[in-house]
Formats: C-alpha cells, structure tokens, sequence
C-alpha cells in the first residue's frame, strides 16, 4: 500500500467545512476513555508557545494539562492561585466568545505563568479541538480571544482487503481506522456493513489532514470503490448546492442516499435471521421469526430507519419487552423491540427524522442477552428487513451532469491504479 501526495506542494486551507469531522475525533463526553485521569505529565505533548498560540517562549513558562471528568475552569484555575471573584468574572465576560461551561472532558489545556518568583498565572489556554482554541487572560483586563490554527490537507489514496473487519483492514496496514466510519456512513443506504464478508475489498481517496506536521486524522472521502457480494459499489463527492452542501452519488449520478437507512444500529453482528421456523431460545419452541436480531452491546445507540412518527410505545412482558413502533408511510412501519431505554423525548405522536436517536440495545422481555429485534411491515405483512428496497433520493441535476460525470471519469481511473490521476476541484 502506498500513499500518493496530489502534488508536493499542494496545500489546502480549509476551516469550517473539516470541523465537523476533526471534532469526531477528538474526545467526547460519552466517548472519553477510562484512562484519560492517569495521564503522567510525561505524556502531555509540550507544545512550543511561539508556534502555537503566538506567544514569546522566553516570557512566560508554560504547563500543560487534559481536563479531568467533572473538572470545571473554577477547578484548575483555582489550582494556580487565580481568586473565585476573576474566575467568575472571566466566565461573564466569555460567554459571547466561548461558553467555558462546554470545557470538555479530555481536551488539553495550558497555564501560561509570569517568569518572577511569584510564577504568577497570566493567561489560560483551552484547546477546543485541533483547530480552535481560545486564550483568557488572567490580569487586569481580563480579555478573551479565539484563534485557530492552519490547517494543511493533503490528498492521499488507501486501498485493502478484509480478512476480519474494515476497521482492522485498515488498522492492519497502518491507515486510519476512521476511515471505516466514513465509509460506513457513505454506504450506509447500500451495504449492509454487518454483513461484510471475508475478501470483501476498498479503495479510497481522501483528504489526509495536518497541523505543522502532526498528522490528526482523515477528511473528507472524496471517492471511493467497495467490493462487496460481487458487486463494486463507487461513491463520488460532489457539491450541486452551495445552500445545502455536497453529497455522495454513484457511478450513474444517483445519490447513494435512500429513504431508509440499511440498519437501525452500527458496528454490531447479526445473531439471527428472518425465519418462519426458528428455536426459541428461551422458550425451546419452534415459531416465525418475522425480524432481524442485532447483537450488540447493552446500551448500543439505535436509530430510526426513516423519517415517520411514533405510533406505539410501550412494554410486551411476555415478548418484545421494550419497544417502539413507527410508522413511516402508508406502506412501511417498523418495530424496535428488547430496548433497555428511550432516547430524551421519545414518546407517541412524536415526528421523527431518518437516523434520529430512539433508544438503546438491552434485553427486556424474553431475550437471553443484548440485542435489538427489528421488524419491516409492508401492507401490514412482515417482511425480510435484509430484502427491502429503498429508492433513493434526487440524483445529480441535469445542470451539473458534464461537469459531474466529467469529473467522476478521472477519479475512476484513480482508484482502479490506486494513484491520483487529477487535482480534485477545491470548489467541491
């Protein structure tokens, strides 16, 4: 596997549009690992001050840290000799620039101290994500700045085959795993990416994202080849809108995105089938199985296939335990079953969006472990969750057709020799 940079010098802003992305991986409340309060101080990056928020490095002295669960501004600072009345007075006078009540678990800070024997603290800097950042100062004025830094993108191609999962795929060979989760939210509507199979393969093209020289993750997809069940399934990046954005479409200028999602639920397995005939496992009888069993862990987010409305919610004690039944047009309703709880405000009559948040995998009612039972009713007729069609939504305007499949026609050719064949527009 080799990576090829577009041109040597080819250098990319971009801001608002990676921001988005460069959040998902950085750390979030939910997702912050155990370890993150055992981080020596070893561990901590020490960042050159001059380079990174404009400071002289022969003025102050600087320290550095992670925020801590349940660690608010008044927590450090007060660690640092700064008085409850500035601190409250500098969370006032911020609120306009930056709310310090959404300091997050897990991003770095910095304590710029006066070099004299008091070790005075002069500024506090917090790192919202890789980019953004936002300086408070702690003297007399008080002032409160935002700033970020440069964003350097480069266009770089990956390919591999699967032996066990997508995400190892890529880890294995020393690509970012994120790409995994872009590629499953790009196919979402098209693969079922439960159901990925062993030589199963991928080639893709993406934006490869840099701060100095630090490497902080993967972009955007630009283009993308999946090999799956012998069928090859491209997906090209092209923005028509400049009000709603770009969008991915494939090789025929259809939009990959569908009416309803493939699955309620990600990086989890299929434990059984659609079946009119299977073992029950807790109750060791054989009868219909009209739905698709997820297995995933106990508390596993789920959410709606497409857009629809709430028409039942309730309890089955001797069956589904916790469930919710949604209505999605006059032809399709489908059923989340063994929920361990409900998202904030689900409740009956409530109008929901393709791929809002519902509930949670448990295993209420008969079940033996965690997992989601969902159901597709047609007419009122269950059907194969796994055989139903989707049409898909608007494809590429007639306007923009040349210029559309022009473009696709390079991008092509790249992922077919792995090598990049042309300079992606940067208007895309």
């Amino acid at each position: 596997m080799k990576k090829h940079p577009l041109f040597q010098d080819l250098i990319l802003i971009c801001f608002i549009s990676a921001l988005l992305i460069i959040i998902s991986i950085t750390y979030t409340d939910s997702e912050t690992p155990s370890s993150i309060n055992t981080i020596e101080t070893a561990d901590i990056p020490q960042p050159i001050i001059k380079d990174y928020f404009g400071f002289p490095e022969d003025r102050f002295e600087a320290e550095h840290g992670y925020v801590h669960k349940n660690q608010f501004l008044a927590d450090i600072l007060l660690d640092y000799n700064v008085d409850y009345q500035t601190i409250d007075q500098l969370a006032r006078k911020s609120k306009e620039i930056f709310d310090v009540r959404k300091i997050r678990q897990g991003q770095p800070y910095h304590i710029l101290l006066e070099k004299d024997s008091l070790r005075s603290a002069a500024y506090f800097i917090y790192e919202a994500d890789p980019i953004n950042y936002f300086v408070f100062g702690l003297r007399d004025s008080l002032e409160i700045l935002s700033g970020s830094r440069e964003l350097i993108v480069r266009i770089d191609t990956c390919e591999g085959e699967i032996q066990s999962s997508l995400w190892n795929a890529l880890a294995d060979q020393g690509d970012n795993p994120m790409l995994a989760v872009g590629l499953s939210e790009i196919y979402q509507w098209s693969i079922d990416f439960f159901g990925i199979q062993k030589h199963d393969w991928f080639k893709i093209i993406y934006e490869n994202q840099f701060i100095d020289t630090t490497n902080i993750g993967p972009g955007r997809i630009l283009a993308s080849a999946f090999g799956h069940n012998d069928d090859v399934y491209y997906a090209f990046w092209f923005n028509q809108d400049t009000i709603k954005g770009g969008d991915y479409f494939d090789e025929e200028g259809n939009s990959l995105r569908r009416t309803f999602l493939k699955a309620p639920l990600r990086y989890s397995r299929i434990s059984s089938k659609f079946s009119n005939s299977r073992l029950h496992p807790v109750l060791k009888i054989r009868r219909p199985h009209h739905g698709i069993d997820y297995a995933a862990p106990r508390g596993t987010p789920v959410y709606s296939i497409g857009d629809g409305v709430i028409i039942k919610k309730g309890y089955q004690k001797n069956g589904g335990g916790r469930y919710l039944k949604i209505k999605h047009n006059s032809v399709y309703t489908t059923v989340y079953m063994h929920l361990n709880g409900y998202a904030k405000g689900i409740k009956s009559g409530k109008r929901l969006k393709q791929g809002d948040l519902i509930g949670y995998v448990g295993s209420s009612g008969l079940a033996t472990g965690p997992h989601l039972d969902f159901r597709v009713f047609k007419n009122g007729a269950a059907i194969d969750p796994l055989k139903m069609k989707s049409p898909p939504a608007n494809p590429v305007d007639s306007a923009h057709r040349d210029r559309y499949f022009s473009g696709i026609e390079l991008a092509k050719q790249s992922l077919k020799r792995n090598e990049i064949l042309f300079e992606y527009p940067k208007n895309q």
